[in-house]
C-alpha cells in the first residue's frame, strides 16, 4: 500500500527519530540492536551519539536511510522525520530520491563503501547526475570543484584515479565529497575518523567544521571517540544495548554525568580536570549480547553503583538537571558526587 508523503513543516525539527525500534530474528533469538530511540537535530547543529560497539549507533543511523529493512530485520518500528514527512511511511520510490540529496551519509570504511573498479571522479559525478538533471560534463566539473573543496590536492589528476591509488585520509575526504554532491540537509557521520592517525583525524574534522558552517548542514556525529566528541558536538546521546541512557549538552555530559555508564566512560578517559592521583577507571566486564540483555538496566552487571533497584525494572529517562538533560539511572545522584569528587577543585 502507497502511503501519501505528508508536505514540509517548517516548524518540525529539520530531523527527529521517534521511539525507533529495530529488532532482528535470529537462531540465538531477537536481537534488540535499536529498542526505544528518540532524538532530534535542528539546522546547523552536531549530535553526537556515542557508545562501544555493538550498542545500536550505526542501525539506527543506517535505518534513518532505509538502509535496514526486512528482512532480515523485523519491520523497524516508530517513525523518523524529516522536516515533518514521515521516512518510514514512505515509499521506496521517494525515499530513494531523497538519499543522498536531503540526508546523506559518510560510511564507517571508504575502501569498502566506494566502487573499486571506478574512477573517483567518475562516483561522484553518477551521485550529482542521480539528482540532478545535468550532462556527464556538468557532473565532471561539479566532482573536481568538490575534490578541491574537501582539500584534496591535485583535483584534476585526483579525479581520474582509483580509490586505492588514495590515502586513508583521502579516501575519506573523497567520501565527504560524495556526501556532499547534492547540498544534503543532513550528514551522518559514521565514525568519519576510525583508522585514521591523529593529525588525519584533526583534519577531517576540521573539515567537516567547515563545510557545515558554509552550508548549514546538521551533522549527526557516531563515534566511540570521545575526544572527537568534546571539541565539536553541541549535544550528545550516549547509546548502551540498543537505548539512550542519558542526552544533554556537551558540558552537561562530560561535567555533570548522571548515569553510571556515562560516569564509565568519562572515569576511562585520561582528563586534565581530573587529578594527577587518580588512576582511570575502565569500565568491567563487556557490552552484554543484545539477543539476551540483562533484566532492569542492562547496564548493572557491569556497573560500580548496582543495587537491587537496578534489576526491579528498565529506567526511563528523567530530568537529572538542566533544561534537555536526561538520563535513565536510579542512582544518578551517587553518580553526580562520585564524579564530583574525581574532578580537581578549582
Amino acid at each position: 500500500m502507497v502511503v501519501e508523503d505528508i508536505g514540509l513543516d517548517a516548524s518540525a525539527p529539520l530531523l527527529e527519530v521517534r521511539d525507533l525500534r529495530v529488532h532482528f530474528k535470529t537462531d540465538r533469538g531477537t536481537v534488540k540492536a535499536v529498542d526505544g530511540v528518540s532524538w532530534s537535530i535542528s539546522e546547523g547543529e552536531t549530535m553526537a551519539i556515542v557508545g562501544e560497539s555493538g550498542s545500536g549507533k550505526s542501525v539506527s543511523a543506517m535505518t534513518i536511510l532505509g538502509l535496514i529493512q526486512s528482512p532480515p530485520a523485523t519491520f523497524p518500528t516508530g517513525d523518523i522525520f524529516l522536516r515533518g514527512r514521515s521516512l518510514m511511511r514512505m515509499p521506496e520510490k521517494q525515499q530513494r530520491r531523497l538519499r543522498g540529496k536531503e540526508i546523506a551519509m559518510i560510511f564507517q570504511d571508504p575502501l569498502t563503501a566506494l566502487n573499486p573498479v571506478f574512477k573517483v571522479g567518475d562516483q561522484i559525478a553518477e551521485m550529482v547526475r542521480n539528482h540532478q538533471d545535468v550532462s556527464k560534463t556538468v557532473a565532471k566539473r561539479r566532482a573536481l570543484d568538490l575534490l578541491g573543496e574537501v582539500g584534496i590536492p591535485n583535483p584534476a589528476v585526483r579525479l581520474n584515479q582509483y580509490p586505492h591509488e588514495f590515502s586513508g585520509g583521502m579516501r575519506q575526504r573523497a567520501m565527504i565529497a560524495m556526501a556532499l554532491a547534492n547540498d544534503p540537509q543532513v550528514l551522518l557521520a559514521d565514525e568519519p575518523t576510525t583508522a585514521l592517525d591523529v593529525t588525519v583525524q584533526a583534519q577531517i574534522m576540521a573539515l567537516l567544521t567547515k563545510l557545515q558552517e558554509d552550508r548549514n548542514t546538521a551533522i549527526v556525529l557516531i563515534t566511540h571517540d570521545l575526544g572527537v566528541v568534546a571539541s565539536h558536538a553541541d549535544r550528545i546521546n550516549v547509546m548502551y544495548a540498543g537505548r539512550i541512557v542519558e542526552s544533554g549538552t556537551t558540558d552537561e555530559i562530560f561535567y555533570q554525568p548522571r548515569h553510571a555508564y556515562t560516569f564509565g566512560l568519562l572515569s576511562s578517559l585520561a582528563r586534565m580536570d581530573f587529578s594527577r592521583q587518580e588512576r582511570l577507571l575502565p569500565i568491567k566486564g563487556q557490552p552484554p549480547s543484545l539477543a539476551n540483555v540483562p533484566k532492569g538496566c542492562a547496564f548493572h552487571p557491569r556497573c560500580a553503583f548496582t543495587t537491587e533497584k537496578c534489576t526491579a525494572a528498565i529506567p526511563v529517562l528523567e530530568p537529572v538537571g538542566g533544561d534537555g538533560h536526561v538520563a535513565a539511572c536510579v542512582h544518578s545522584d551517587r553518580v553526580a558526587i562520585a564524579y564530583e569528587e574525581r574532578v580537581v577543585t578549582p
